[in-house]
Formats: C-alpha cells, sequence, structure tokens
C-alpha cells in the first residue's frame, strides 16, 4: 500500500496545468478545480488538450521518463466547471472508485424559470440513445437509476441558482433531470433551448463540493470551490 506523506504546497499560479488550479496534492491523491469548456480525457479529435494530459504533464516535471503519473477516478462535462480528483497510484484509483458512490458531491447550477418545490428530489432512470444522448424511461430494466436532490437558493425573473446533492452519478444527469422537469441548465446546448440560450457564454454547471476518505490515510477530506462569478451575473439580470 502507498504511503501518504504530508500535503504538497501549492506551486505558484504560473506553473499551475493549463486550465486547472491545484486544490490538494500529495503522494496518493491529486485535486483541482477545472475551468469549463476543458475536456477530463481524450476524444478522437482532442488527444493534448485535456485535464489528464496536462496533469500527466504537470507530475512529470518535465522530465519526460519520469514514471509520475496520473490515473483517472472520475469525470466532468467539457462544459462543466469544478473539482476533480486524481489518483497517482493504482491503489489509490481503486479505493477511490470503489467507494464513490458513497461520497458526497455538490454543484451549483442556475437554471431557466423558477422551480414551484424550493428543494426536492428528482429520481428516474436513465438511457443511452444512438446519438449518445440521455433520456428518462420509468421501467428499471431499461435504465439506470439516477436521483439528484436540489435546493433553491436564489431566484432572479428569468433564472434559478441550484445547489444540487448528485445522490447517483449518470452521465448528464444533472441536465436530463432539470430538462425534462421544464428548467434546463442555462447555456446547455444538447439538452437546453437555443432562443433562451442566445446569449450565453457558458453551461452554468459547477462542481462545487466534493466529500472523500482519503485511499490511505481514510481521513475525511472536504474540498470546496467559489460560487462562479459568471453564474453571479447571471443572477443579477
Amino acid at each position: 500500500m502507498p504511503r501518504s506523506k504530508k500535503a504538497f504546497k501549492i506551486p505558484p499560479k504560473k506553473y499551475q496545468p493549463k486550465g486547472l488550479s491545484v486544490l490538494y496534492e500529495d503522494h496518493d491523491i491529486l485535486v483541482v478545480d477545472k475551468t469549463n469548456g476543458l475536456l477530463t480525457v481524450s476524444t478522437d479529435k482532442i488527444k493534448e488538450d485535456t485535464a489528464y494530459y496536462h496533469l500527466t504533464d504537470y507530475v512529470k516535471k518535465g522530465v519526460q521518463k519520469s514514471t509520475n503519473r496520473v490515473f483517472i477516478v472520475h469525470r466532468l462535462d467539457r462544459d462543466t466547471s469544478g473539482i476533480l480528483v486524481f489518483a497517482k497510484n493504482e491503489y489509490s484509483k481503486r479505493f477511490l472508485q470503489d467507494e464513490w458512490h458513497e461520497f458526497k458531491k455538490k454543484y451549483y447550477a442556475v437554471v431557466h424559470g423558477t422551480l414551484s418545490d424550493t428543494e426536492g428530489i428528482i429520481t428516474s432512470y436513465l438511457v443511452e440513445n444512438r446519438a449518445y444522448r440521455m433520456y428518462s424511461v420509468k421501467d428499471p430494466e431499461k435504465g439506470k437509476l439516477a436521483k439528484t436532490g436540489y435546493k433553491v437558493l436564489k431566484e432572479s425573473k428569468k433564472y434559478s441558482l441550484l445547489e444540487i446533492d448528485l445522490l447517483t452519478g449518470r452521465k448528464n444527469q444533472i441536465r436530463v433531470h432539470f430538462a425534462e422537469k421544464g428548467f434546463p441548465v442555462v447555456g446547455d446546448k444538447m439538452y437546453g433551448d437555443k432562443e433562451k440560450n442566445k446569449g450565453i457564454k457558458r453551461l452554468a454547471l459547477h462542481s462545487t463540493s466534493l466529500t472523500i476518505l482519503h485511499p490511505v490515510t481514510k481521513e475525511k477530506m472536504t474540498f470546496e470551490t467559489d460560487l462562479p462569478d459568471y453564474f453571479k451575473s447571471l443572477m443579477k439580470k
């Protein structure tokens, strides 16, 4: 089993990986705040401009022959910003993935409209079609259980700011659930309304808080980020 030591000193901003801010690092885990627009991992078209690629380069510290590397634990959609955790060895990766369903994940989202219920839980079974688009079905044998808890923090004439508890971690879960309820996430190009999204600069979805157990020390650790400034500006409109 790897032996965790004290947290590394976070480097100055100019030495941090592109599109990422290091929140915490030790010998076993690396926790970052990802900007929106950056892929977590590569696709057929984009190989290098990803969180995984930039963090691999970061842990190698410019030494190409270095055996240092990062391991993918989970992902965020390209246009979702916020907290991402990477492991720095196989043991930590396996532990974090095995326990992932037990960890607490909170998001901020700005959605179109105002909800009649100021808090609640949305539950459905999600399926993916041939166009890689997710949708809900009622039959539990056809889809995977998805549960999204939410609480309205603030309302304006056009938008609602929500704090979301991700109770399960299905693909596009938050975006699908609120779009199907008639309150799509602002800036959502796949599940949202093109007319309503005119002039919107980004997807208004942010992973703001994550509580995990450290893979080696088993210490409970909570990482938090602030509400993005763009979300604040939306709520003032």
